[in-house]
């Protein structure tokens, strides 16, 4: 390793050792990075099962969202990471040689964002996730810092382990019984950080009388026909203040107070 890759894994590690495991490791990681590799953001977008299912750690709320329109569409830069196990590189969304994800680029751009890198994130030998970095202006990413982006991408790796070990215990913690054996525990994290999009689609699937993936596939509907996230549909469902029509994909559906 080069000497400034060195500098690049000591800074990375620092950030990380100087916040409490889990979550707050990903979000100081995310922060390094966008002083390291002259990035306007990061995230640590959660893959399972080939769907993004969770924002396990972003620099600020932008990068969130950023990172959660690939959830809302389905489809985006750390989706194709993750499948395909290789580092997804796009200098500008806004090319016209740019054709993948016009759900995700339209969303991204209209948040300001041109650039998009995306470096998977490998546990043993499954890809769990992908780090995402975000960029206002186009550009690549290369040399030094497409390196030390893999570095980062390897200390992600550890703050997910290390969130899961914490999950684990916690859980047992509280009740054994709620552990059961051959539970997929990536599955449990995966899920930990959009708690609010399963329970609106419990109570979609109550309010509308279809099945958990049509549930979900109304909410992600209405969150793309109406400019929102998942997430912000999902709260509004959760507190009440939207309900969406039985027979419409789209944005019917009535907020009150």
């Amino acid at each position: 390793m080069s000497a400034s890759l060195e500098v690049v894994r000591a800074e990375l590690t620092a950030a990380v050792a100087g916040a409490e495991p889990g979550i707050d490791a990903a979000n100081e990681l995310c922060l390094a990075c966008t002083g390291l590799f002259g990035v306007d953001g990061a995230a640590v977008s959660m893959i399972h099962e080939g769907s993004s299912r969770g924002t396990f750690g972003s620099s600020d709320e932008i990068s969130r969202r950023v990172d959660e329109h690939q959830f809302t569409f389905g489809e985006g830069p750390c989706l194709d990471a993750a499948a395909t196990q290789q580092v997804v590189l796009v200098p500008d969304l806004d090319s016209p040689r740019e054709v993948r994800w016009p759900g995700f680029a339209g969303a991204a751009l209209s948040d300001g964002i041109r650039g998009v890198f995306a470096i998977p994130i490998m546990v043993t030998s499954e890809c769990v996730g992908a780090l995402d970095l975000f960029r206002s202006g186009p550009g690549p990413l290369e040399g030094d810092q497409l390196a030390g982006a893999f570095v980062a991408a390897e200390l992600a790796s550890v703050t997910l382990v290390e969130s899961l070990a914490v999950d684990a215990t916690a859980a047992s913690d509280l009740d054994e019984s709620l552990m059961r054996e051959g539970e997929d525990a990536w599955g449990r994290l995966a899920e930990m950080d959009r708690i609010e999009v399963y329970q609106a689609t419990g109570m979609l699937i109550a309010q509308l009388d279809v099945d958990a993936a049509e549930a979900l596939v109304r909410l992600r509907a209405h969150a793309i026909a109406t400019g929102q996230t998942a997430s912000q549909v999902a709260w509004a469902i959760v507190e009440r203040r939207l309900r969406l029509d039985r027979d419409s994909r789209g944005p019917a559906g009535g907020f009150h107070d």
